[in-house]
């Protein structure tokens, strides 16, 4: 008896540790296949990314850096980042309930879609360089190039090509 128990609990110990492994993998590098998500917008709207319909995917890490990239992609207009095949993704995972009660309503102002990077697992497979947004160039929902641009420094367009 004790050596079933044993065993299951071993069992479940590493099926949890290969799960986590997963959920926390190296972040994307030119060469990974991009995984889909789905996650909501700053409208409680429903986003499912299609990665191989996707040629870039932008990711912010934190508040300073999404507000310089909000202010720069509101400035081009609600179609911009769909004529691109370009998704923008913040990151809001660790932010505080009252600092989300203020940030929301300052979100659903700008005309383009920001997906609400939410889930840690998710917010991990992007590499980060402080004060940057991640860029990933996308082919066939593979990455073929990461690089970073630096709102309100770099215009937008010299990265989205």
């Amino acid at each position: 008896m004790k050596l079933q128990l044993l065993k299951l609990t071993s069992a479940v110990l590493a099926a949890t540790a290969v799960s986590i492994s997963f959920a926390f993998a190296a972040p994307y590098a030119a060469g990974s296949k991009v995984e889909p998500f789905t996650a909501k917008d700053q409208h409680g709207e429903e986003f499912t990314l299609k990665a191989a319909d996707t040629k870039f995917l932008l990711a912010s890490h934190d508040m300073e850096t999404g507000k310089k990239a909000n202010a720069a992609l509101n400035a081009k207009g609600k179609d911009y980042l769909g004529g691109k095949k370009a998704v923008y993704v913040a990151n809001i995972h660790g932010m505080p309930g009252i600092g989300r009660m203020f940030a929301m309503p300052k979100m659903r102002k700008y005309a383009h879609r920001i997906v609400l990077g939410d889930d840690e697992a998710l917010i991990a497979k992007f590499p980060e360089e402080k004060g940057k947004v991640t860029v990933l160039k996308l082919n066939g929902g593979k990455v073929t190039a990461v690089s970073y641009w630096t709102p309100g420094t770099e215009s937008i367009d010299d990265i989205l090509k």
